[in-house]
């Protein structure tokens, strides 16, 4: 464990603070995962790069961290005041398709993005529709200790009942609207304005595909209750860090903790992690204004992926981040020159084990600065500057990486076959086409997206089932 003090600005303090997880040497993290009725766009997966590092930093010096991610696949409503329709519903009819067809194709097509921005897949991933019995089970517990209320037959929290609803946005009764990405039309079944909902009832959906039964009618849940119970499904009571967005602040994770506390009779998460928005000269990025910048699209214009990772380091997460194709271009010149450099390494001298010591506690110094990752970056252009063996700064490049995560050692392994790599990827093919075979063609497809979390890439041919490392 590299012996370091790290400071992180919590939310719920509004300052800077020095990180002590419940469980010494452990850390319960939690994400907020994305609605998957739509492609994430480069704004939405800032936040996910930032949480990434967050994540390898704790395991670089030494933290044994449990991340848990929800993928909301039902409930999440085009306004954040409960109305309008749920934002599944919506892609379904945009495009044709059924909820569960249009859940699986954006989950899958967010943890490519992802794989592409090597962000790593976090310990555990639940989607929201497998949680029905965890939700509603909270919400009997909210009503039997008289946190929530049935009106219309929908479940209500009440959040008049807290001492301080604001508690993490530090807002009043006028800032309803503050996050809000719709207008708040008016629920005449609330007892209070902020109050929202745990359960809708068929009674206010009837053309909702997804519905169960429940104690109140045949519904489904509000978006608010997915995190609360599916963190505590896999993390317990207690939570280290609990990351998203700044928009995510107020109500989602507003509501989050008021349910929680009022659950768990306790304080449920200690430190609030959120990222700022992207934004473009226009105003903050989003899925309805401008253009639609995914991934995907800049790579069709030629950017490698890393580039706009790099882009995402060399800001400070908690500052808003300008995007521009010119700024863009800047970085993109940036990470050739450094990948140029770090390819130019050779082997050769002994490595100094006191050198290594020293810029890795450097380098965990710059992030345990509330993850200053432009700092690190600096930590390692000096590494790279310094009177060292290029076989230390071949070392200390690769430790670097496991949390800068910008493909920096790639240009070592090109040509190197790893024949244990190739012996247990042509193991998997075998077994893939034996399935095929046998019409089981859903082992078909988890072999397939096994291989693909882990870089490689399969493509079917006349001749046979080729694969390459991406």
């Amino acid at each position: 464990m590299i012996e370091t003090t790290t400071y992180l600005y919590n939310t719920l303090s509004k300052q800077v603070e020095e990180f002590i997880p419940n469980e010494a040497g452990k850390v319960a993290m939690y994400t907020c995962g994305p609605t998957v009725y739509h492609f994430a766009h480069i704004g939405n997966l800032r936040s996910y790069i930032m949480e990434d590092v967050l994540e390898k930093y704790l395991r670089f010096v030494g933290y044994d961290v449990k991340r848990v991610m929800n993928i909301t696949d039902v409930g999440h409503l085009t306004s954040d005041g409960d109305t309008g329709e749920d934002k599944m519903l919506k892609g379904a009819k945009r495009e044709h398709k059924s909820v569960m067809d249009i859940a699986k194709f954006y989950t899958d097509a967010f943890m490519d993005d992802c794989r592409k921005l090597c962000i790593k897949k976090p310990d555990v991933v639940e989607p929201a529709t497998n949680c029905i019995p965890e939700f509603i089970h909270m919400i009997e517990v909210l009503l039997e200790k008289g946190y929530a209320y049935v009106a219309g037959e929908n479940v209500y929290f009440d959040t008049s009942k807290l001492e301080n609803y604001y508690v993490l946005s530090a807002q009043n009764e006028e800032d309803l609207q503050v996050g809000v990405r719709e207008d708040v039309d008016e629920d005449k079944n609330k007892k209070n304005k902020t109050d929202f909902v745990l359960w809708f009832t068929k009674s206010k959906f009837d053309n909702q595909e997804l519905k169960w039964d429940s104690p109140w009618g045949v519904g489904y849940p509000g978006w608010h209750i997915e995190c609360s119970c599916i963190s505590m499904k896999h993390l317990g009571e207690y939570m280290d860090i609990h990351c998203g967005g700044v928009d995510n602040i107020f109500p989602h994770h507003t509501n989050e903790i008021a349910q929680s506390e009022a659950y768990t009779g306790h304080k449920w998460c200690n430190y609030w992690f959120h990222v700022n928005h992207l934004n473009t000269k226009s105003g903050k990025m989003s899925k309805s204004a401008g253009e639609f910048l995914t991934v995907s699209l800049l790579e069709e214009k030629g950017y490698n992926p890393m580039v706009y990772r790099l882009f995402c380091l060399l800001s400070h997460y908690r500052k808003p981040l300008e995007f521009s194709y010119e700024a863009l271009d800047n970085v993109a010149t940036t990470y050739n020159k450094l990948i140029k450099r770090i390819q130019n390494l050779s082997e050769t001298g002994d490595v100094d084990e006191k050198s290594i010591a020293e810029y890795e506690k450097k380098f965990a110094g710059a992030l345990a600065n509330d993850i200053n990752t432009s700092s690190a970056i600096t930590v390692l252009y000096d590494m790279l500057k310094a009177d060292i063996s290029d076989a230390s700064k071949r070392q200390l490049t690769a430790r670097f990486d496991e949390v800068l995560s910008l493909q920096l050692t790639k240009a070592w392994e090109a040509g190197e076959v790893d024949t244990d790599l190739s012996a247990y990827v042509e193991k998997m093919i075998e077994e893939r086409k034996q399935a095929k075979k046998e019409k089981n063609f859903a082992r078909a497809d988890e072999i397939r997206d096994e291989l693909k979390e882990k870089g490689i890439v399969l493509k079917d041919t006349r001749e046979g089932t080729l694969w390459s490392v991406e």
